[in-house]
Formats: C-alpha cells, structure tokens, sequence
C-alpha cells in the first residue's frame, strides 16, 4: 500500500485484521462491502447495525479525523441524524489512515425524479440546513469550498472549455458560462460564515418513507458562504420543491445566485472528470447542469 492512494481500496480480509486487532468485542462479525457511488471512502458493513469507512486518499484521512472530532459534537444540536462515531480505528496492518465505525444510518439515499413527497422532504432539508447554520461552536475549520465565489472561477471556466470538446455530453456551455459571469459579477458576495455540511449530494442525503432520516459524510463539514449548503435545490429538488426549500430558509437573491452558480460549478467541473468513472455522479451532474440552465 502506498502512502498517497488506494486505488481498489482495502479488502474484506483486512478490514477483518483491522476489526480484530483494535475492537476485539466486533471481531466475529461479518464484513461486506458495501456498493457505494462515494468517491473517498471505502465502505464496509459490520454486522447488522455498524459500517466501516476507510479513507480512499491521504485527503480523505484529514476528513475521518474531522468528522471524529466534529460529529459527537454536531449530533445533539441538529435535527436530523447524523453518523454516530462508535470507533476511531488508527493506522494498522499496512494500513495508512485513521478509519472509522459507524452505526449505520436508517434510509435510502434520494434520487432526483423519483421523490415521493419532495414539498416536505424540501422542508425536511431546510429544516437541518437552518439548524446547522445556527450552530456556534467555536474553533470551526474552514469548510471545503466554503471560500469566496472567485475562488472557484478557474477550475469551473476550464471544466466549460473541457465540456465544448465533448459534444456528445449536448451542454449549451454558452449558457453556463453566462450563468457563471453573471453571479461573480452579482453584489453581496461576503455574507458572514455560518457552520455548513458543505457536501449536501444525494449520496450523502438519506429518507425513509419520503422524509429525511439522516444526513452523512460530513467530510467537508466548516463554516463558510451559506450558499453552499443551497445544492439540493438544483441537485436533488423539483421547481415547486425548490422554491419551498427557498421560502423555508428564507435565502435573499445574492444568496441565492451564488448557490445557483456554486452548484453549476460543481456539476460543470464533475461531469467530464465523472462521465466514465462514475456513471451515478455524472448523471447528476448532468441533472443539475439542466435544472441550472432551466431555472433561468
């Protein structure tokens, strides 16, 4: 194994060796791997009730160790579950990076077209999205993107110029690029940092029954620009939906624009890099590059 990255990722039998050498109490336990669409972590079942999670990446190791540190203290002040850190495993076996053990969380993740009452699952996001901005803990890290707008302009008008030599992929960059323009030049670009998930994809959104049980992968967990926690607007909601989860926060026009544009450049930036790596996160990028141009 190397130090930098896991491209297959540990296998079952290490994650057995893992189990048995730090928590002992789980060792006779089953462990399967879990088919996840995620591109940093590793993911395991233990048992009936628990998962593992092992960092893919030496980046993915610095946000294990961050959600260890955060979660415990997050949990009792939101709404919604979140994931319940029962184990910090430590680097073993050949083993790079801090891992994790989870209970695991109750739900299905949501996929945008198929949601069975989006108005309230609106109001359900809304609802934990509030709350974690409200949130004042002190000592918070920066959160991942959660910097200025600009700061995110080169990498976005590159993936533009990268989608026009991909015609198949049928993206009107003109449009986007317009979109993009427009917002970097909008006023109120400097709201105050509030505490964000900042990584709010469907992937990481969970519902049971049509309503939201639980929010995971708080990797890119800090303070920053509200609007960046405004993603599942575009990438998981419907227009009526929308404009719900919109009126529940009460967001203002620059806030809102911001996050219409972070969310295209997310799509924008993901969907050349995803298109033959990553089928599920390239269609919703694909998704969100329609609902952006469409919301015109």
């Amino acid at each position: 194994m190397t130090t930098g990255q896991l491209h297959r990722g540990p296998d079952e039998d290490l994650v057995r060796s893992l189990i048995a050498g730090q928590f002992p109490r789980w060792a006779g336990l089953p462990v399967a791997r879990f088919p996840s669409g995620g591109t940093v972590n590793a993911v395991y079942r233990l048992g009936e009730g628990m998962v593992v999670r092992l960092p893919l990446t030496k980046a993915g190791a610095k946000d294990a160790a961050l959600e260890q540190e955060w979660l415990p203290r997050l949990a009792p002040r939101l709404p919604t579950a979140i994931p319940e850190v029962l184990g910090a495993g430590a680097p073993a076996e050949g083993y790079p990076w801090p891992w994790s053990v989870h209970r695991w969380p109750a739900g299905e993740n949501p996929e945008a077209g198929a949601l069975r009452e989006p108005v309230r699952l609106a109001g359900d996001l809304a609802g934990f999205v509030a709350q974690m901005r409200s949130i004042t803990l002190p000592g918070a890290p920066a959160a991942y993107r959660g910097g200025p707008l600009v700061a995110l302009d080169q990498s976005t008008r590159a993936a533009i110029r990268q989608l026009r030599g991909i015609p198949q992929e049928d993206v009107d960059c003109d449009a986007a690029a317009e979109v993009w323009k427009q917002a970097l030049r909008a006023p109120g670009q400097d709201s105050p940092p509030v505490w964000l998930h900042a990584d709010l994809m469907p992937g990481n959104l969970l519902i049971d029954r049509g309503r939201l049980s639980a929010v995971i992968d708080f990797g890119c967990l800090g303070t920053g620009d509200p609007a960046c926690d405004l993603f599942p607007a575009w990438n998981l909601l419907p227009a009526d939906a929308r404009e719900a989860f919109r009126e529940a926060l009460g967001v203002d026009d620059p806030t809102w624009n911001r996050g219409r544009a972070r969310t295209l450049s997310q799509a924008l930036i993901s969907l050349p890099y995803y298109r033959e790596r990553n089928p599920a996160m390239a269609e919703n990028a694909r998704h969100v590059i329609r609902a952006v141009l469409g919301d015109g």
